[in-house]
């Protein structure tokens, strides 16, 4: 089993750094036949030899590398197809316009981009069938991974619905509950599963299982509860002589919380100037089609409980709420208005925030704001969803990036808690880059459903459960 994990790991690496080599060619290409001349006459003759012309193509490489890898789109076989040839677009994007200024920057001028143009449509269209075909290749040759589902009290339609919507990568062939005892369970492990997935089961129960599997080179996936998410979090000491986790009781350090203010500022300044035409667009158009209010003001919480008023472009008709009610937009709320629809799809609703950013009420990446009464029901249901404002509320978030509009509210409490945890600058960078590949999945955008609606409703209940069986 782990050769032949092994062999697969190296077939989709393979199949990842061709693809990236033959987009490196296409660059190579033009940049011999088309800039390498321009650049050359602008001075004076001066050559590029062999080691030259090797040292731009690699740069070009290393960038290519760099985003795909950020983006995920060297993860042929593991993510959907769509995803990962939307990273490796958004990739090739990137590093065109970085490429653009460097020839740019040798050549003293802006250069025609004709050509590049040219090569990116052309490795915009290879990425596509490459990575059709690789996906289809991986597929054939690695049928879905049959897993074994260990699972405690808590319904598991949830979690089943999860992994069905993977039916390429992953196939739950039994479940069985962890009352069957331990003894029951090693022996149904054991039986040649690729996998075993734990889900929600009491911790002392998991640590068995998982040092039984861990023993037996037998792959775990393993949904964390909340204290697992904050030690992950947490730094490892080498005071004595046994390993020490801390756990500290605030999120961010202050020069951490320095740069990450100047990057608010900067960005929301270069972001303000550059989405300002479409902004003054968006405001006739909300105007003009019913004469109501352009912006649309409402109460949010962010760090440590403070209130203040976000800003967005009103989307909804102006009795949206004309009973006092707060309610989540729901999936087909027909309370949107139809310019409301396309700006919320696109995300353009959001950009007044940017003065929130400069007001300092909120931060570019951060847990996404709530409303105070809609902040008091969830910390009845769950208490640790206060966890969330040990940080400023954000414009996009960890939960908006790995998570949907309509994911539990538990799950995006973990993911935002996965974020705070694990702060750095490079995290928050990174997000702000995937946080530009999100803004054309339509599945993010949607509302919740009813399902959600009962999940939150049987929460309480089913943690009170967990309590009384020791699972946290």
């Amino acid at each position: 089993m782990r050769r032949f994990e092994a062999i697969k790991r190296v077939i989709v690496l393979g199949l990842s750094f061709v693809g990236l080599f033959i987009q490196t060619i296409i660059y190579g290409y033009i940049w011999i036949n088309y800039y390498y001349p321009i650049v050359n006459d602008f001075n004076r003759g001066l050559k590029f030899y062999r080691y030259g012309h090797l040292l731009i193509i690699t740069i070009y490489f290393i960038l290519l590398f760099f985003f795909a890898n950020t983006y995920g789109g060297l993860k042929i076989g593991y993510l959907k197809t769509i995803d990962v040839f939307l990273s490796q677009m958004f990739s090739l994007l990137f590093v065109n316009i970085i490429t653009y200024g460097q020839i740019s920057l040798m050549n003293n001028n802006l250069v025609l981009p004709d050509y590049l143009i040219e090569a990116t449509l052309i490795q915009v269209l290879f990425a596509g069938v490459w990575t059709a075909l690789c996906n289809t290749v991986y597929r054939k040759v690695f049928p879905p991974r049959e897993m074994l589902l260990i699972h405690g009290e808590r319904n598991i339609d949830d979690i089943l619905r999860k992994f069905a919507s993977r039916r390429d990568k992953y196939k739950i062939v039994k479940c069985i509950d962890v009352k069957e005892g331990q003894a029951k369970l090693e022996e149904e492990v054991v039986k040649g599963y690729g996998a075993v997935v734990l889900w929600d089961i009491p911790t002392q129960e998991r640590n068995r299982l998982l040092k039984f599997c861990y023993s037996r080179f037998i792959r775990v996936y393993m949904m964390p509860k909340i204290p697992d998410v904050l030690i992950k979090g947490s730094d490892q000491l080498h005071l004595f002589d046994t390993p020490i986790l801390l756990t500290r009781e605030y999120a961010l350090k202050i020069e951490q919380r320095a740069v990450k203010r100047l990057i608010d500022l900067v960005c929301a300044v270069i972001l303000l100037v550059v989405t300002s035409p479409f902004m003054l667009i968006t405001a006739i158009l909300v105007k003009c089609y019913d004469g109501g209010p352009v912006l649309y003001k409402q109460i949010r919480c962010t760090k440590g409980g403070r209130e203040f008023k976000i800003m967005k472009f009103r989307s909804m008709r102006v009795d949206a709420e004309k009973d006092g009610v707060a309610r989540l937009a729901a999936k087909n709320d027909n309370r949107i208005t139809p310019i409301g629809k396309f700006i919320r799809a696109v995300r353009i609703d959001e950009l007044p925030q940017l003065f929130n950013i400069l007001a300092g009420d909120m931060s570019f990446i951060g847990p996404r704001p709530e409303r105070p009464e809609i902040i008091r029901q969830y910390v009845e249901e769950m208490p640790e969803f206060a966890f969330r404002m040990k940080v400023k509320a954000g414009l996009a978030g960890y939960a908006q990036v790995y998570g949907k509009y309509n994911t539990t509210p538990y799950d995006k409490l973990k993911l935002d808690l996965f974020y705070i945890e694990n702060y750095s600058v490079w995290l928050d960078l990174k997000l702000m880059l995937l946080t530009l590949k999100i803004l054309i999945r339509p599945e993010s955008t949607e509302g919740v459903d009813s399902t959600q609606v009962t999940a939150m409703k049987s929460l309480k209940a089913e943690e009170s459960l967990e309590n009384e069986n020791g699972n946290e």
